[in-house]
């Protein structure tokens, strides 16, 4: 019963966000086939490589045939970000190798915003994967899907893109209602991406981590030593 009370949690907790990821899968899986990719790139693509945005990118460094280097380098600039999810991604929660590897290779961006609000911090080790295996699903199944009905849709077409900046628009206003008050982190996250933006416009997305990140635990060593009230 507790396995399946987990699944269907998992499901209803990732319905919204795998539902914003839809448009967005079948506009890639549209992409690749407009691209000249055979179909099945797209669903390979989406279930081996699971990187998203990345994928996009990849399309085109495919079909100019860029070196494995160069693929290499990109892939590591565009996920870099990924290494500071795993700083408060609740991987302790989920037991055998087998779950940790996967949880780590599903780590999206989605996947750590639905993990970080106050409501998912008594989700079991199970439900947090559950929820990663269906948003993956979501994933991979509209990005088949897309290039199967490729030929069907017109070129042009705009507005897909949009959705994944939608869903994180979502998703960023549920974290800030379960701050409750607190507003030094959407300050520091602001703050980090100014100065990163001012100081190393090349390097944003890298340096504005990094500031978060240091920032972020810095305040946490601040809070733990303050004497507690009784």
């Amino acid at each position: 019963m507790p396995r399946k009370s987990d699944l269907r949690s998992a499901f209803v907790d990732s319905a919204p966000v795998g539902l914003g990821l839809v448009p967005l899968g079948l506009a890639f899986g549209v992409l690749v086939v407009q691209a000249g990719l055979d179909w099945w790139w797209a669903g390979l693509s989406a279930a081996l490589v699971y990187a998203g945005s990345f994928e996009f990118l990849l399309i085109g460094m495919v079909t100019a045939a860029a070196p494995l280097t160069a693929i290499a380098a990109a892939a590591f600039m565009v996920n870099f970000r990924h290494v500071f999810y795993a700083l408060s991604f609740p991987l302790d929660r989920i037991r055998g190798r087998a779950g940790r590897a996967y949880a780590t290779f599903a780590l999206t961006d989605e996947a750590y915003a639905l993990t970080a609000s106050e409501r998912s911090r008594a989700w079991s080790g199970r439900r947090v994967l559950y929820s990663q295996l269906f948003m993956h699903l979501y994933w991979a199944g509209s990005a088949t899907v897309g290039a199967l009905l490729g030929g069907l849709i017109p070129e042009g077409v705009q507005g897909l893109d949009f959705a994944l900046t939608a869903l994180f628009t979502v998703l960023a206003l549920d974290a800030l209602r379960d701050l409750r008050g607190e507003v030094s982190t959407p300050v520091l996250a602001f703050a980090s991406a100014l100065v990163a933006w001012v100081l190393f416009p090349d390097q944003m997305l890298l340096v504005a981590f990094s500031l978060f990140t240091a920032g972020l635990l810095a305040h946490r060593l601040v809070r733990r030593r303050k004497p507690a009230h009784v």
